[in-house]
């Protein structure tokens, strides 16, 4: 690991804690922990969790079976590659729970010692897992969405681009999953991997990720250049204090110019920082999910919403 990864990780882990201090899963949220769905006992797990009815101040469960569906978001965490796991997104995913979703949070491989396209990887095992399993659970596979903040903004529309494009799902080597994305949610991301390494070459965490030569992926690294209008629509937001701001209005440029359906918008002030909305104790971070969730509620297909 490099010197700037464990001091990032670090810093993160201090940080974090810090944050979420005090929290607890909301009564009306039915969560499922520590799920199995690959082969790696540390990294491959994940939970589950869905909204349940509150009656007369009562909670119920909705579902035991298959006869309750609804849209799933599925949530890839953020943390350089290097950093991060499912529990630092719990409070989150159940925030999302709350507006009638079902939420897969996971755990995927981290760099130094799993690299690029470990995560990428990963997050076709979730899908292979919820489909074997979509009876199991409130998961209606035809009203999927996507959201990842930071490096998982990466990873997400660098799925999206393997979801829509045929060819470029040749070249990673994965099969499209018999699954419906709706649309994916962006936050404070990197989205031009290629480029970044082009211009700032491949150091700290981008080595741990793609190693000291990230050029021997070749065509993998195109992503960009296989973006098409067949890209799910795309909900883009970032803060006015976030380091990464300066990638997001190139990305909503970018995407429009291709066709793609894409709103965004940018929140708080110069002291709402990178990752914001997933402080649930932020004063920006309600609502920008709830604008997010909003364009989300927009294109689902069927009546499969909870209304809540």
């Amino acid at each position: 690991m490099s010197i700037q990864s464990f001091i990032f990780n670090k810093m993160c882990a201090k940080s974090d804690a810090k944050r979420d201090a005090g929290l607890e899963i909301p009564e009306g949220v039915e969560y499922i922990r520590d799920i199995r769905y690959g082969r790696n006992k540390k990294y491959h797990t994940l939970d589950v969790c869905w909204p349940n009815v509150i009656e007369n101040g009562e909670c119920h469960k909705i579902i035991d079976s298959s006869a309750d569906k609804l849209p799933v978001i599925i949530s890839i965490h953020g943390g350089g590659y290097v950093y991060g796991s499912k529990e630092l997104y719990q409070f989150y995913t159940a925030s999302l729970a709350q507006a009638g979703f079902t939420v897969i949070n996971f755990n995927y491989r981290l760099a130094p010692k799993y690299h690029f396209p470990a995560p990428l990887e990963d997050l076709n095992l979730v899908f292979k897992w919820m489909m074997s399993n979509k009876d199991d659970y409130p998961i209606d596979k035809e009203n999927v969405f996507l959201v990842g903040d930071s490096a998982g903004a990466q990873l997400a529309s660098q799925y999206g681009v393997i979801y829509s494009n045929k060819e470029y799902r040749k070249i990673m080597g994965f099969r499209k999953p018999k699954i419906a994305i709706r649309a994916i949610g962006l936050c404070c991301g990197m989205y031009d991997l290629k480029n970044d390494i082009e211009e700032n070459g491949c150091k700290g965490l981008m080595r741990d990720y793609l190693t000291s030569d990230p050029f021997q992926f070749g065509e993998k690294l195109d992503i960009l250049e296989h973006l098409d209008k067949d890209f799910p629509p795309v909900y883009i937001f970032s803060a006015k204090g976030d380091f990464l701001l300066k990638n997001c209005e190139p990305m909503v440029e970018f995407l429009r110019d291709k066709g793609v359906e894409c709103e965004y918008e940018i929140f708080g002030t110069e002291k709402t920082g990178h990752v914001f909305h997933v402080n649930m104790r932020d004063e920006f971070s309600s609502e920008a999910n709830r604008k997010q969730l909003e364009f989300f509620k927009k294109h689902i297909r069927t009546s499969s919403v909870l209304n809540i």
